[in-house]
């Protein structure tokens, strides 16, 4: 397979890099050499290593590193690829990828090493007595965690990611070592089936992309996203790179002559720049042909280029020097240079329309800015100084990592902070602006609440209204570029559960789901603890368990105490069934409390789950569905929402049912507790003839109909001469709603009358 590379000067040949197909896998190889498979040429070479690190390494740091390869070597000896290569080729590789952006010592040894503690064993303080604590962290920062066994594979992954990323936090060298290690496995996945290519590939696109993009290390982004889209869908990437190979020959007429004129311009003017053409990578084409409903012949900007200048000031001069030789597009500019991405990358981006009526996209930049574009924060080492000496770069990406640790201590389950990661790992980012013009950087989608968040969680916690440029508007207005957000607390206010359904940011999602945590435990484990014991009765058990069994349960569920359980239970953080079930099969062995039915087939037989009694005043770990305002009398249904308790749907409501086809396992049954003592809010349409007083004739019979009025809203059809009047009433039950609907279809001028049901 070969691979178009992201950036190629397109005045020469085209440098395709042939990709050696070789394996992530590794294996202990126990055969005779004659049933090996035969090995790969081009394996890594120690020599080419040394030779790299000693352009600028110390003798004595170099010294270091080669113990680190004899160490490694020793552990590895025996252990094979699958491609038939010595597993040691790996670990160089992986140091190469490091040496390229000149790593330090110590990261290059944790790059040689970083597979020891995971195969063989070698404990950490060994590590540290041979080599120092700052690699042995390194090295254990990279280290999977498989001898800890996990409820699934996707707890495990999500575990390990936690690992890493807050290792990451700690010192920025983990990820960079991680990703130099996954892009030597990526270009090596041949000899793997094509099952965990595609596993493999997908958590790269998913995981290492956004990260390597986050951290600005666009080469390794560019390249992982295109060797991903190989594996992931083979047939389209090949189909595109014949059509990019066979149009590259047809357009080198017209990147050759723009190439000439921005050179001769340039010249003329006097600005000392290097000019480069930028063929896009195969990924970009695809996802714009896919985005935009493009064939790739509509698809004309295959080709970018790129100028580098010797001077910031220069680069506005060029971009104005470019615009009067080809006519710019309107909309098609963006100054990065000025308001940078979050990954610290600065260029003038500008889109010309060149020779025969081609756009072309032009990025201006200076060679630093460049050496930031292409490498990031591995640009630039600062490992021993303090925050003070930080460039712009850096203290961005630190606040970034500092922000993985305080969401880290929010949220204690792994799968739930490697959501919030993934949701701060967008590329994509809206700026806006605080009242004193502070510049804030939050993802695309992110809310007035969101913004309120990355402030401090205390104003989000306190946030009650919200004015973007001056005007008032709800928390969940999203926020556009050049916005100016102002926010407005009340230390009396405090987070709501349906904030959890529009903020956007990792930030904002763990702190909303802390509060709910620790303000409501009480609740939590209440609702928690019935819904275990309606769980365990399904399968004939009681919730009196055995003490061996409860601390069996709680050593292999994390939890401190059957309370911390009920609550995790309670916010729907774990699933009462399965826990239930889990119960069931660590009692195998045991004597059950009571004999289940066993059927012809050995399975247990269920009994009829008692519905789970609801009164409507159980706090916020039982919420009312705002789509379809269930009221007593209702047959109703009830949600568990991940860290939101119960959310309780008419039976009737369409937006439940299409919730229920998603995930029909977080529903249960659920019925209307006797002699409840409250309202509930109901919302009802009449449709009324368009005459004088009818409003007020429908309020007055409201309050008659001893009901209270929390809104009311108003639609005109002048063409029918009818008014929408649209209220939102209390009503104790379905009995008291129908006594009040009789009463309002009888209003002289009512011609319907329709109760809100929650519709899709």
């Amino acid at each position: 397979m070969s691979l178009t590379p992201a950036d190629s000067t397109l005045s020469v040949a085209p440098n395709n890099r042939a990709v050696p197909d070789r394996s992530a896998s590794k294996v202990t190889s126990n055969k005779s050499p004659a049933s090996a498979p035969a090995p790969v040429p081009g394996v890594a070479s120690v020599t080419q290593l040394t030779n790299k690190l000693a352009e600028y390494l110390t003798p004595s740091e170099l010294k270091k590193v080669k113990e680190a390869y004899r160490f490694s070597d020793e552990a590895h000896l025996g252990q094979m690829r699958m491609s038939g290569e010595p597993y040691i080729s790996h670990p160089i590789a992986v140091a190469e990828i490091c040496a390229d952006w000149k790593l330090d010592a110590q990261a290059i040894m944790a790059a040689l090493l970083h597979d020891v503690m995971e195969d063989q064993d070698v404990r950490k303080d060994e590590l540290i007595e041979r080599f120092g604590a700052p690699v042995a962290n390194l090295v254990d920062g990279l280290s999977k965690l498989e001898k800890i066994e996990f409820q699934s594979q996707i707890e495990a992954q999500a575990e390990n990611f936690r690992k890493m990323l807050l290792a990451m936090a700690r010192d920025v060298r983990v990820i960079l070592v991680k990703l130099a290690d996954r892009l030597h496995n990526m270009r090596t996945l041949g000899s793997m089936s094509a099952i965990k290519k595609r596993r493999i590939a997908r958590e790269t696109m998913e995981v290492y992309v956004p990260i390597a993009h986050r951290l600005g290390l666009n080469n390794i982004y560019r390249e992982l996203q295109d060797l991903s889209f190989s594996h992931l869908y083979p047939m389209r990437y090949k189909t595109l790179g014949k059509a990019v190979k066979a149009a590259r020959g047809n357009r080198r007429e017209v990147v050759s002559k723009i190439l000439d004129s921005v050179n001769n311009t340039l010249t003329a003017t006097g600005i000392p720049a290097q000019v480069y053409g930028r063929e896009k990578t195969l990924y970009g084409i695809y996802t714009k042909m896919r985005n935009k409903r493009l064939t790739f012949s509509q698809v004309l900007d295959v080709y970018g280029f790129r100028v580098v200048v010797d001077s910031f000031a220069n680069c506005y001069v060029a971009l104005g020097t470019l615009h009067a030789l080809f006519k710019p597009m309107p909309g098609k500019f963006k100054d990065y240079i000025a308001i940078p991405k979050l990954n610290g990358y600065q260029s003038l981006h500008t889109t010309l329309i060149g020779p025969y009526g081609t756009p072309v996209e032009f990025q201006i930049r200076t060679q630093d800015m460049h050496r930031v574009a292409e490498s990031g924060v591995a640009a630039h080492w600062l490992y021993k100084d303090d925050e003070g000496s930080l460039n712009d770069l850096q203290q961005r990406t630190h606040a970034w990592l500092q922000s993985l640790l305080d969401i880290q201590k929010q949220t204690g389950d792994s799968a739930e902070f490697l959501e919030h990661v993934k949701v701060d790992l967008f590329p994509d980012s809206v700026y806006v602006f605080t009242p004193k013009s502070k510049i804030i950087a939050l993802p695309r989608g992110a809310t007035a609440l969101d913004f309120a968040y990355s402030i401090h969680t205390d104003i989000g916690d306190q946030t009650i209204a919200v004015k973007i440029n001056l005007e008032q508007v709800p928390l969940r207005t999203e926020l556009r570029n050049g916005d100016i957000v102002e926010i407005i607390t009340s230390p009396s206010s405090r987070p709501s559960p349906n904030w959890l359904n529009f903020v956007r940011t990792g930030k904002a999602r763990s702190a909303i789901r802390h509060h709910l945590r620790t303000i409501n435990l009480v609740e939590s484990i209440e609702l928690g603890r019935k819904l275990l014991s309606q769980a365990l009765s399904a399968l004939n058990l009681t919730q009196d368990l055995p003490p061996a069994i409860t601390e069996r349960l709680l050593n292999e569920s994390s939890a401190k105490s059957l309370d911390d359980l009920y609550a995790d239970i309670g916010v729907g953080k774990r699933m009462a069934a399965l826990v239930a079930r889990h119960i069931l099969g660590m009692m195998e062995n045991d004597q059950p409390l009571e004999t289940p039915l066993i059927d012809v087939n050995g399975d247990v037989v269920a009994k009829k789950i008692d519905p789970v009694v609801i009164y409507g005043s159980e706090g916020v770990s039982v919420q009312l569905a705002p789509c379809c305002q269930p009221i007593p009398g209702d047959a109703i249904i009830a949600q568990m929402k991940r860290d939101q308790g119960l959310t309780i749907h008419n039976l009737e409501c369409d937006v439940a049912r299409r919730l229920r086809s998603k995930e029909p396992d977080r529903w249960i049954d659920v019925t209307w507790g006797a002699d409840i003592d409250r309202r509930f809010d109901c919302g009802i349409t009449l449709l009324a003839r368009n005459e004088k007083g009818i409003l007020a004739r429908v309020a007055a019979e409201i309050s008659e109909s001893d009901s209270n009025i929390t809104h009311v809203g108003m639609d005109e059809d002048k063409e029918h001469m009818i008014t929408y009047l649209h209220f939102t009433v209390q009503v104790e039950d379905r009995v008291h709603l129908a006594r009040l609907m009789r009463n309002l279809r009888a209003i002289p001028g009512v011609t319907r009358l329709l109760r809100h049901k929650g519709t899709a």
